[in-house]
Formats: C-alpha cells, structure tokens, sequence
C-alpha cells in the first residue's frame, strides 16, 4: 500500500522522473530511489495501468559519472537519455570522505570539487532535460552569504552560476540566511527545516522525556538562531533561553573576532533537560562552552539537535563531555557525510531524511504544491498528542 501520511497528489508527472545521484550523495539516493519506486510500482499495481510512459521504472538514478584526468581536471559523463526529463541532481558538497587521483596521490574532495562537478554535469545535460532541479542539502559556501567587509560573496556569485546554466529550481536544508535567495530572484529557491524529522528522533530515542515549561527548555546557541528556536520552542510549548557571543573585535582569527564569553539570558535551567539546537555543528566549541555553562547552572541532560554535524575537529572532545555526562545525546541528519565512528557512537542519533526527500521530488514531479511539506506544525502536534497520550 501506499504510505497513509504521503498526500494524494495528482498522478500526471511534468516529465519522466530521472535522479542524477553525484558520487558524494550515492547513499542517500540509492536510499531515495527505493521510496520512489515503491510508491510508483504500488500505485501502478492498484490502477492495474501505467499512466505514463517511465512511470513505473526499476530505478530512477541515471547512470552518470564524473571522471578525473591525470593532471586533476575533470569531465561529467552521462550514459542514459535525458531528453525530456524532469531531473533532480543530488549532491552533498560538504562530502570531504571523497577523493580524486592527480598526479598518483589521492586528493580529499573539496565543497568547491564537488560544485564544479554540479556545474559538469548540467553541462552534460547540454539544454536536453525538460527541467533541472539541484538539491545541495547543505548550500555552497552558505556561511558566506554576507559581505561585512571588502570580502566576497561567494553563496551568492554560486546560485548565479546555477541560474545561468539553466536551473530551474534550488533545494537546501537549514542555509544559514535564506535571504541569500534574494541573489536569485526569478527561479525557485526553497530552504528546508528538518524539525519534524528531529522532534519525532528525539520523542523515539527518549521515552521519559516530560515536555512541559517546569522540565524542560529550548536553548538558542546564539542571536542568528532565534528563529528556529523559536519554531522549536513554540511547537513543544517550551520557554526559550539564548546565549550570545561577546567577542573581542579588536583581533581577527581564522576570519573571525574571537569569542570571549557566552552569555546567557534566560530563566532558571536547574533541574531542566535542555533541547540546544542549530543549523550546523563544525569544531563544536560554541556547543561544548554552552553545555559547560548549562551544567555550571545544574541543567538536568542536554540534548544537541543540527542539520548538520561536521566535527571538523573530530569527536575525542564529545566521547568525554558524553562519558562525564554532560551531553546525553547529539540529533543530526544524514544530509550530510558522517564518519563511520560518528554514527556509531552511543551519544550520536542519525535523523533519516531520505523519506522526506522522496516526498519533494515526487511531489514536484506531478508539479504540485509542496506548501504542505515544508510546514509540518500539524503532524509535530500530531506525534506530541501520540507521545504524551503514550506516556499518560
């Protein structure tokens, strides 16, 4: 049967359905091609028809490749027909696990690698695809979204590149300034939240939590997260606390001001669990003096909720915060490459988003509305009522 939550949509596709799945995102396609080709082979099954022609497809990733000369330069190969289609290009840019060969050494795979190759491939395509929409889960050069000096904008001059090319439309999960969309004005442009995805981990991963204001808090790591915060916050009808960085601006390190302290503003967290939650975790500083902080003020359990989990600093640092108990868990999506020592690791919950990008592209596909996957206020209420019902 088809999925019961998935919406009726209207079973005219826009055009055949192709998913080009770059070498940085082959897991999660092949993940998002299962969900499509069930849903399509149910619904064909039950009409005892097929609608339209590649309706019914034992895959929909087309088989295309980008290869790599000896000196490192680089062509996109696509072996299928695209003529006509409706193509979805998938690409995790923030793939460092990635290497190309130049020169007989291997070479990590860098955000700008993999968004050349993005820009290869709609070359490839060479005008053939009925339309082409790119889904970048974590945008290129994001936290470059604003010029604060004589700097570039690279996230800006990116997304011009893709309008020129002839993309169509732009999906990402959590960019860092959705106003960043102001840069592209006459294509579509979509920034993703995945709270229901990590509210519904979070309720499956702890089963004793009491969500109410007297046991337990949002916590908003800095003033640039108050609106997800907020969202949080309000759909689990919790208050919200905000910590802000005081950095010392007469010193420049890394291309940043130093943070001196945090800042708290905020009711009282003692005896609290606290939910903490942001667009990205990198070294984890920030996150690892907040909880520090939160504990000095005799918070109960903390819990770390971010799109996406970089640990570019590795995780020595958490295991130990994890081992003296002062971060129970840490909630991130699988938009993005995680070491095999992340996802095993008994403090780290993986937030499959897989399901929900089948959503979007099928939704897209039929050239509907997809107003109602990008608000999911009513099922978060939903599997609150379900959670708190269960826990009487």
């Amino acid at each position: 049967m088809v999925d019961d939550s998935k919406e009726k949509i209207a079973r005219i596709p826009y055009a055949p359905l192709g998913i080009i799945a770059m070498d940085n995102s082959k897991e999660l396609c092949s993940m998002v091609d299962e969900y499509l080709v069930q849903w399509r082979n149910d619904y064909v099954s039950q009409e005892n028809h097929n609608l339209y022609p590649g309706y019914k497809k034992d895959t929909f990733i087309v088989s295309a490749k980008c290869v790599r000369f000896n000196n490192g330069e680089g062509k996109a190969v696509i072996n299928d027909t695209v003529r006509g289609h409706d193509l979805y290009i998938i690409s995790d840019v923030g793939n460092y696990n990635c290497t190309y060969r130049m020169f007989g050494k291997d070479y990590p795979m860098s955000p700008d690698d993999h968004f050349q190759d993005i820009k290869r491939m709609i070359s490839a395509i060479a005008g053939k695809a009925r339309r082409i929409t790119v889904i970048m889960p974590m945008l290129y050069e994001g936290r470059q979204h604003r010029r604060v000096s004589r700097e570039s904008l690279d996230c800006a001059i990116a997304l011009q590149e893709l309008e020129r090319l002839g993309v169509d439309n732009i999906l990402t999960f959590d960019a860092h300034d959705p106003r960043i969309q102001n840069a592209i004005p006459l294509i579509g442009f979509d920034s993703i939240l995945p709270t229901y995805q990590i509210i519904k981990a979070l309720l499956k991963s702890e089963k004793d939590l009491v969500i109410d204001k007297s046991h337990m808090m949002v916590i908003s790591p800095d003033e640039g997260g108050m609106g997800r915060n907020i969202y949080y916050a309000t759909m689990l009808g919790l208050d919200l606390g905000l910590f802000y960085k005081r950095r010392d601006y007469s010193k420049v390190v890394n291309g940043r001001n130093p943070i001196v302290a945090h800042e708290f503003l905020g009711d009282s967290v003692e005896d609290k669990d606290i939910l903490i939650t942001d667009d990205l975790l990198s070294t984890g500083e920030s996150i690892i003096d907040i909880a520090l902080e939160l504990k000095r003020r005799k918070a109960k359990r903390i819990y770390v909720a971010v799109t996406f989990a970089l640990f570019t600093e590795g995780l020595d640092k958490f295991h130990k915060l994890y081992q003296e108990g002062i971060i129970t868990k840490v909630f991130a999506t699988n938009l993005t490459y995680r070491t095999p020592e992340l996802r095993n690791a008994p403090w780290f919950v993986d937030v499959n988003m897989s399901k929900f990008i089948a959503y979007l592209i099928d939704t897209l596909n039929h050239d509907q509305s997809i107003s109602s996957l990008l608000d999911p206020s009513e099922k978060i209420r939903r599997i609150l009522t379900d959670y708190k019902a269960a826990r009487g």
